[in-house]
């Protein structure tokens, strides 16, 4: 199978997973795009279920197949959900924020019971690092932040978008990617830019996954019971 097979192979069988009554959190990019799909034609066949969004395209798409929606602040508990990765290490830690929606996929996954990734094989990686790592930033002072993460060493560039302007986040911020290649400790990575002024949020997801649906060529593999 191709990448786009694997990704809607992953993608309709990880629907499997959501049960009537759930609230749902529903991720962004292009493997939850055929999630997203399969559960439209599931809630149309009857799947009762609430859903919350992580972006602002995932909301469109879900609200033209009829999915029920909520806002975050308006749900109390939300039981699963389901989002793509751009890397898996062999510790199930994860780079996201490829779509440029890792702020609002991270907060959305923070408040959830569990968490399931969905990818194609290719994202499963011995260390992260080779897919550069998202900064959402602040525009005020974002050039003197770029400045400090040059000095660190950590390859810092702008992401540009097709006008060649600086890419606007669903919040209206500036995402500056690090080119790292390689990241050996992302823990510790994580924590010094926790502490960095100006970072709205980073792209290391770490601790947070419980299942994986990874497409193979052979089919979906699950891997379960991560955390």
């Amino acid at each position: 199978m191709d990448q786009n097979e694997l990704k809607k192979a992953v993608g309709i069988k990880s629907v499997d997973f959501i049960k009537p009554q759930m609230t749902v959190g529903l991720g962004t990019g292009s493997t939850v795009y055929y999630m997203v799909e399969e559960l439209g034609r599931r809630v149309q066949a009857g799947l009762k279920i609430q859903c919350v969004t992580t972006s602002t395209r995932t909301w469109d798409q879900a609200e033209k197949l009829g999915i029920p929606l909520k806002k975050l602040n308006d749900v109390d508990h939300i039981d699963l959900t389901i989002d793509g990765a751009d890397e898996i290490d062999h510790n199930f830690q994860g780079i996201k924020g490829g779509g440029g929606a890792h702020t609002y996929e991270k907060t959305v996954a923070l408040n959830s019971q569990r968490n399931l990734w969905i990818v194609d094989q290719s994202k499963m990686v011995t260390t992260l690092g080779q897919f550069p790592l998202p900064l959402e930033v602040n525009p005020f002072g974002c050039q003197q932040l770029f400045q400090r993460l040059e000095k660190e060493g950590l390859k810092p560039a702008f992401r540009i978008d097709k006008q060649g302007n600086n890419l606007l986040t669903d919040m209206k911020n500036y995402i500056i990617d690090l080119h790292l290649g390689q990241i050996k400790h992302p823990h510790l990575l994580a924590d010094w830019l926790d502490h960095q002024t100006g970072i709205i949020e980073h792209g290391l997801f770490l601790d947070l996954v419980n299942t994986v649906v990874v497409g193979c060529d052979d089919g979906p593999k699950i891997i379960e019971n991560i955390r």
